[in-house]
Protein backbone atom coordinates (compact mmCIF):
# COMPACT_ATOMS: atom_id res chain seq x y z
CA UNK A 1 0.00 0.00 0.00
CA UNK A 2 2.56 2.66 0.97
CA UNK A 3 4.56 1.56 -2.07
CA UNK A 4 1.48 2.47 -4.32
CA UNK A 5 1.33 5.68 -2.58
CA UNK A 6 5.08 6.42 -3.36
CA UNK A 7 4.26 5.44 -7.03
CA UNK A 8 1.25 7.35 -7.23
CA UNK A 9 3.16 10.13 -5.69
CA UNK A 10 6.42 10.03 -7.87
CA UNK A 11 3.64 9.83 -11.18
CA UNK A 12 2.10 13.02 -9.99
CA UNK A 13 5.20 14.92 -9.29
CA UNK A 14 6.74 13.68 -12.93
CA UNK A 15 3.36 15.07 -14.74
CA UNK A 16 3.65 17.93 -12.78
CA UNK A 17 7.11 18.65 -13.32
CA UNK A 18 6.76 17.99 -16.81
CA UNK A 19 3.76 19.30 -17.70
CA UNK A 20 4.37 21.80 -20.58
CA UNK A 21 6.83 19.22 -22.26
CA UNK A 22 3.61 16.63 -21.92
CA UNK A 23 1.39 18.92 -23.88
CA UNK A 24 3.23 20.12 -25.99
CA UNK A 25 4.37 16.49 -27.11
CA UNK A 26 1.04 15.99 -27.33
CA UNK A 27 0.07 18.95 -29.72
CA UNK A 28 2.97 17.20 -32.18
CA UNK A 29 1.77 13.90 -32.33
CA UNK A 30 -2.09 15.87 -32.74
CA UNK A 31 -0.94 18.17 -35.61
CA UNK A 32 1.23 15.53 -36.93
CA UNK A 33 -1.81 13.11 -37.65
CA UNK A 34 -3.91 16.44 -38.80
CA UNK A 35 -1.37 18.30 -40.85
CA UNK A 36 0.88 16.81 -44.14
CA UNK A 37 4.50 16.94 -44.44
CA UNK A 38 4.73 17.33 -40.22
CA UNK A 39 7.14 14.61 -40.17
CA UNK A 40 9.10 15.33 -43.54
CA UNK A 41 12.61 15.58 -43.15
CA UNK A 42 12.39 19.24 -44.28
CA UNK A 43 10.71 20.51 -41.01
CA UNK A 44 12.98 18.54 -38.86
CA UNK A 45 15.59 20.48 -40.70
CA UNK A 46 13.72 23.53 -40.42
CA UNK A 47 13.63 22.85 -36.73
CA UNK A 48 17.27 22.08 -35.77
CA UNK A 49 18.40 25.44 -38.29
CA UNK A 50 15.82 27.43 -35.76
CA UNK A 51 16.74 25.77 -32.48
CA UNK A 52 20.45 26.18 -32.98
CA UNK A 53 21.39 29.82 -32.41
CA UNK A 54 18.16 30.22 -29.75
CA UNK A 55 19.70 27.12 -27.98
CA UNK A 56 22.64 29.08 -28.05
CA UNK A 57 20.65 32.24 -26.44
CA UNK A 58 19.33 30.16 -23.96
CA UNK A 59 22.90 28.95 -22.74
CA UNK A 60 23.85 32.34 -22.25
CA UNK A 61 20.65 33.48 -20.03
CA UNK A 62 21.26 29.75 -18.12
CA UNK A 63 24.34 31.58 -16.03
CA UNK A 64 22.27 34.60 -15.24
CA UNK A 65 18.75 32.60 -14.28
CA UNK A 66 21.26 29.85 -12.30
CA UNK A 67 22.68 32.52 -9.48
CA UNK A 68 19.37 34.11 -9.73
CA UNK A 69 19.75 36.94 -12.03
CA UNK A 70 18.24 37.22 -15.31
CA UNK A 71 19.59 39.07 -18.57
CA UNK A 72 17.11 41.44 -20.11
CA UNK A 73 19.59 42.63 -22.48
CA UNK A 74 19.91 39.51 -24.22
CA UNK A 75 17.90 39.79 -27.54
CA UNK A 76 19.14 43.62 -28.04
CA UNK A 77 22.70 42.30 -27.55
CA UNK A 78 22.00 39.54 -30.89
CA UNK A 79 20.56 42.44 -32.96
CA UNK A 80 23.35 44.87 -32.56
CA UNK A 81 25.56 41.64 -32.68
CA UNK A 82 23.74 40.32 -36.25
CA UNK A 83 24.04 44.45 -37.40
CA UNK A 84 27.54 44.56 -36.72
CA UNK A 85 28.60 41.02 -38.50
CA UNK A 86 26.29 42.40 -41.21
CA UNK A 87 27.90 45.54 -41.41
CA UNK A 88 31.40 43.90 -41.65
CA UNK A 89 30.65 41.38 -43.92
CA UNK A 90 28.52 43.23 -46.33
CA UNK A 91 30.13 42.42 -50.68
CA UNK A 92 32.40 44.60 -51.50
CA UNK A 93 30.91 45.40 -54.54
CA UNK A 94 27.15 46.26 -52.77
CA UNK A 95 25.86 49.58 -53.81
CA UNK A 96 24.44 50.05 -50.31
CA UNK A 97 27.68 49.13 -48.24
CA UNK A 98 27.10 50.19 -45.02
CA UNK A 99 31.38 50.93 -44.38
CA UNK A 100 32.33 51.14 -47.61
CA UNK A 101 36.02 51.74 -46.16
CA UNK A 102 36.10 48.36 -44.78
CA UNK A 103 38.58 45.92 -46.19
CA UNK A 104 37.45 42.26 -47.37
CA UNK A 105 36.97 40.62 -44.41
CA UNK A 106 37.11 36.52 -43.87
CA UNK A 107 33.94 36.08 -41.74
CA UNK A 108 35.63 34.25 -38.95
CA UNK A 109 37.72 37.69 -38.30
CA UNK A 110 33.77 39.60 -38.23
CA UNK A 111 32.96 37.00 -35.50
CA UNK A 112 35.96 37.59 -33.23
CA UNK A 113 35.45 41.30 -33.66
CA UNK A 114 31.73 40.74 -32.78
CA UNK A 115 32.50 38.56 -29.69
CA UNK A 116 35.22 41.02 -28.74
CA UNK A 117 32.70 44.16 -28.74
CA UNK A 118 30.16 42.25 -26.96
CA UNK A 119 32.02 41.05 -24.25
CA UNK A 120 32.02 44.57 -23.12
CA UNK A 121 28.76 44.84 -22.87
CA UNK A 122 29.04 41.63 -20.76
CA UNK A 123 31.31 42.95 -18.80
CA UNK A 124 29.77 46.16 -17.86
CA UNK A 125 26.45 43.94 -16.56
CA UNK A 126 28.56 41.91 -14.36
CA UNK A 127 29.89 45.47 -12.60
CA UNK A 128 27.25 46.87 -12.12
CA UNK A 129 25.26 43.51 -10.70
CA UNK A 130 28.59 42.77 -8.66
CA UNK A 131 29.93 46.00 -7.65
CA UNK A 132 27.25 48.56 -7.69
CA UNK A 133 24.46 45.85 -5.86
CA UNK A 134 21.97 46.58 -8.74
CA UNK A 135 19.50 43.99 -9.08
CA UNK A 136 20.28 41.98 -12.67
CA UNK A 137 16.70 42.81 -13.74
CA UNK A 138 17.34 46.56 -13.77
CA UNK A 139 21.03 46.94 -14.71
CA UNK A 140 19.95 44.43 -17.63
CA UNK A 141 16.63 46.25 -18.26
CA UNK A 142 18.82 49.23 -18.80
CA UNK A 143 21.83 48.03 -20.85
CA UNK A 144 18.70 46.72 -23.07
CA UNK A 145 17.74 50.36 -24.06
CA UNK A 146 21.08 51.49 -24.23
CA UNK A 147 22.02 48.57 -26.61
CA UNK A 148 18.82 49.15 -28.72
CA UNK A 149 19.77 52.82 -29.26
CA UNK A 150 23.87 52.56 -30.27
CA UNK A 151 22.41 49.48 -32.58
CA UNK A 152 19.73 52.28 -33.70
CA UNK A 153 22.41 55.26 -33.85
CA UNK A 154 25.02 52.89 -35.44
CA UNK A 155 22.57 51.48 -38.31
CA UNK A 156 20.80 54.67 -38.92
CA UNK A 157 17.88 52.50 -38.56
CA UNK A 158 18.54 51.31 -42.31
CA UNK A 159 17.96 47.62 -42.79
CA UNK A 160 21.40 45.95 -43.63
CA UNK A 161 21.80 43.41 -46.42
CA UNK A 162 23.72 42.45 -49.30
CA UNK A 163 26.14 39.76 -47.45
CA UNK A 164 28.81 38.30 -49.10
CA UNK A 165 28.22 34.34 -49.99
CA UNK A 166 30.81 33.13 -47.72
CA UNK A 167 28.76 34.45 -44.49
CA UNK A 168 25.18 33.48 -45.84
CA UNK A 169 27.03 29.73 -46.38
CA UNK A 170 28.01 29.95 -42.40
CA UNK A 171 24.38 29.22 -41.77
CA UNK A 172 22.93 28.03 -45.15
CA UNK A 173 25.26 25.24 -45.41
CA UNK A 174 26.04 22.00 -44.42
CA UNK A 175 28.19 19.05 -43.43
CA UNK A 176 26.37 16.30 -45.20
CA UNK A 177 23.43 16.06 -43.97
CA UNK A 178 23.99 18.03 -40.84
CA UNK A 179 23.70 21.88 -40.91
CA UNK A 180 26.63 24.18 -40.07
CA UNK A 181 24.49 25.22 -37.57
CA UNK A 182 23.76 22.88 -35.45
CA UNK A 183 27.94 22.21 -35.40
CA UNK A 184 28.04 25.27 -33.69
CA UNK A 185 24.99 24.89 -31.29
CA UNK A 186 26.51 21.32 -30.57
CA UNK A 187 30.06 22.87 -30.00
CA UNK A 188 28.46 25.54 -27.63
CA UNK A 189 26.56 22.80 -25.89
CA UNK A 190 29.33 20.60 -25.39
CA UNK A 191 31.65 23.65 -23.71
CA UNK A 192 28.54 24.44 -21.59
CA UNK A 193 28.34 20.68 -20.09
CA UNK A 194 32.16 21.00 -19.66
CA UNK A 195 31.98 24.16 -17.96
CA UNK A 196 29.13 23.96 -15.58
CA UNK A 197 29.80 20.24 -14.46
CA UNK A 198 33.61 20.04 -14.67
CA UNK A 199 34.93 23.04 -13.76
CA UNK A 200 35.41 25.71 -10.32
CA UNK A 201 33.47 27.96 -12.47
CA UNK A 202 30.37 26.09 -12.46
CA UNK A 203 30.35 24.95 -9.20
CA UNK A 204 31.10 28.17 -7.82
CA UNK A 205 27.68 29.55 -10.56
CA UNK A 206 25.69 26.47 -8.57
CA UNK A 207 26.89 27.50 -4.72
CA UNK A 208 26.15 30.94 -6.06
CA UNK A 209 22.89 30.51 -7.04
CA UNK A 210 22.17 28.08 -3.79
CA UNK A 211 23.35 30.47 -1.47
CA UNK A 212 25.33 33.47 -2.22
CA UNK A 213 26.54 34.45 1.47
CA UNK A 214 27.38 31.10 2.14
CA UNK A 215 29.37 31.10 -0.90
CA UNK A 216 31.03 33.77 -0.09
CA UNK A 217 32.25 32.82 3.37
CA UNK A 218 33.08 29.77 1.45
CA UNK A 219 35.63 31.49 -0.49
CA UNK A 220 34.14 32.03 -3.32
CA UNK A 221 34.75 34.83 -5.18
CA UNK A 222 31.61 36.44 -5.83
CA UNK A 223 31.96 39.40 -7.70
CA UNK A 224 34.40 37.77 -10.24
CA UNK A 225 32.19 34.79 -10.77
CA UNK A 226 29.12 36.90 -11.74
CA UNK A 227 31.23 39.07 -14.00
CA UNK A 228 32.37 36.61 -15.65
CA UNK A 229 29.08 34.80 -15.82
CA UNK A 230 27.86 37.88 -17.60
CA UNK A 231 30.74 37.97 -20.14
CA UNK A 232 30.09 34.60 -21.16
CA UNK A 233 26.56 35.35 -21.80
CA UNK A 234 27.26 38.23 -24.52
CA UNK A 235 29.63 36.23 -26.03
CA UNK A 236 27.14 33.60 -26.61
CA UNK A 237 24.70 36.22 -27.68
CA UNK A 238 27.66 37.50 -30.21
CA UNK A 239 27.84 34.19 -31.76
CA UNK A 240 23.85 33.44 -32.05
CA UNK A 241 23.72 37.15 -33.28
CA UNK A 242 25.94 36.39 -35.89
CA UNK A 243 24.45 33.14 -36.99
CA UNK A 244 21.09 34.67 -36.64
CA UNK A 245 21.94 37.41 -39.45
CA UNK A 246 23.61 34.88 -41.68
CA UNK A 247 20.52 32.50 -41.62
CA UNK A 248 18.06 36.05 -41.97
CA UNK A 249 20.33 36.80 -44.88
CA UNK A 250 19.70 40.56 -43.46
CA UNK A 251 19.91 42.47 -39.92
CA UNK A 252 18.22 45.13 -38.39
CA UNK A 253 17.27 46.86 -35.18
CA UNK A 254 14.58 45.08 -35.34
CA UNK A 255 16.45 41.53 -35.05
CA UNK A 256 16.62 39.52 -32.02
CA UNK A 257 13.48 41.40 -30.17
CA UNK A 258 11.85 39.66 -28.01
CA UNK A 259 14.59 36.69 -28.03
CA UNK A 260 15.46 37.26 -24.33
CA UNK A 261 11.82 35.87 -22.94
CA UNK A 262 11.67 32.84 -25.68
CA UNK A 263 15.15 32.00 -23.52
CA UNK A 264 14.06 32.65 -20.15
CA UNK A 265 10.96 30.76 -21.08
CA UNK A 266 13.00 28.16 -22.54
CA UNK A 267 15.39 27.64 -19.22
CA UNK A 268 12.42 27.77 -16.85
CA UNK A 269 10.70 25.00 -19.02
CA UNK A 270 13.95 22.75 -19.20
CA UNK A 271 14.61 22.80 -15.64
CA UNK A 272 16.74 26.15 -14.96
CA UNK A 273 15.12 27.16 -11.64
CA UNK A 274 14.44 30.89 -11.85
CA UNK A 275 15.22 30.59 -7.70
CA UNK A 276 18.91 29.71 -8.64
CA UNK A 277 21.25 26.98 -7.80
CA UNK A 278 19.24 24.34 -10.56
CA UNK A 279 19.87 23.74 -14.23
CA UNK A 280 21.55 21.18 -16.50
CA UNK A 281 22.46 22.14 -20.23
CA UNK A 282 20.00 18.95 -21.47
CA UNK A 283 17.37 20.27 -20.19
CA UNK A 284 17.93 23.50 -21.49
CA UNK A 285 17.90 21.78 -24.75
CA UNK A 286 14.54 20.08 -24.25
CA UNK A 287 12.96 23.54 -22.93
CA UNK A 288 14.29 25.18 -26.51
CA UNK A 289 12.78 22.29 -28.66
CA UNK A 290 9.85 22.41 -26.78
CA UNK A 291 9.24 26.03 -27.41
CA UNK A 292 10.01 26.00 -31.71
CA UNK A 293 8.15 22.69 -31.87
CA UNK A 294 4.94 24.53 -29.85
CA UNK A 295 5.64 27.60 -32.56
CA UNK A 296 6.31 25.07 -35.59
CA UNK A 297 2.57 23.37 -34.46
CA UNK A 298 0.60 26.45 -34.21
CA UNK A 299 2.37 27.48 -38.12
CA UNK A 300 0.82 24.55 -39.19
CA UNK A 301 -2.58 24.83 -37.83
CA UNK A 302 -2.71 28.18 -39.64
CA UNK A 303 -3.11 29.88 -36.28
CA UNK A 304 -3.02 33.98 -36.86
CA UNK A 305 0.43 34.77 -35.65
CA UNK A 306 -0.86 37.00 -32.97
CA UNK A 307 -2.35 34.47 -31.14
CA UNK A 308 0.96 32.28 -31.47
CA UNK A 309 2.37 35.27 -29.31
CA UNK A 310 -0.17 34.98 -27.07
CA UNK A 311 0.18 31.18 -26.52
CA UNK A 312 3.99 31.56 -25.95
CA UNK A 313 3.17 34.00 -23.22
CA UNK A 314 0.90 32.05 -21.85
CA UNK A 315 3.91 29.31 -21.82
CA UNK A 316 5.94 31.88 -19.79
CA UNK A 317 3.76 32.25 -17.25
CA UNK A 318 2.81 28.52 -16.81
CA UNK A 319 6.23 27.69 -16.78
CA UNK A 320 7.58 29.64 -14.08
CA UNK A 321 4.54 29.45 -11.96
CA UNK A 322 5.26 25.32 -12.38
CA UNK A 323 9.05 26.48 -11.03
CA UNK A 324 7.64 28.68 -8.31
CA UNK A 325 5.42 25.84 -7.21
CA UNK A 326 8.49 23.05 -7.07
CA UNK A 327 10.33 26.05 -5.02
CA UNK A 328 7.64 26.37 -2.69
CA UNK A 329 6.98 22.54 -2.25
CA UNK A 330 10.31 22.33 -1.08
CA UNK A 331 10.04 25.18 1.26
Amino acid sequence: MENKKLNAKAVKNFLSNNAIIILIFILALFVGFVADNFWKPANFKNLVVNVSPRFIIACGVSGCLITKGTDLSAGRQVGLSACLAAMMLQSVDYAARALPWMPDLPWFVALLVVILIMAVFGAINGCVIAFLKVPPFIATLGMQTIVYGLCSVVTGNDPLGGFKSSYSQVALGSLGPIPYLAIFAVAVGAYMLFLYNKTRHGKYMYAIGGNENAAQVAGVNVPATLIRIYVLASILYAIAGFLVGAKAGGASTATGFGYELEAIAACTIGGVSTNGGVGKVGGILIGVLVFEILKICLQFLRVDPAYTFIAQGLVIIVAVALDLRKYLAKK
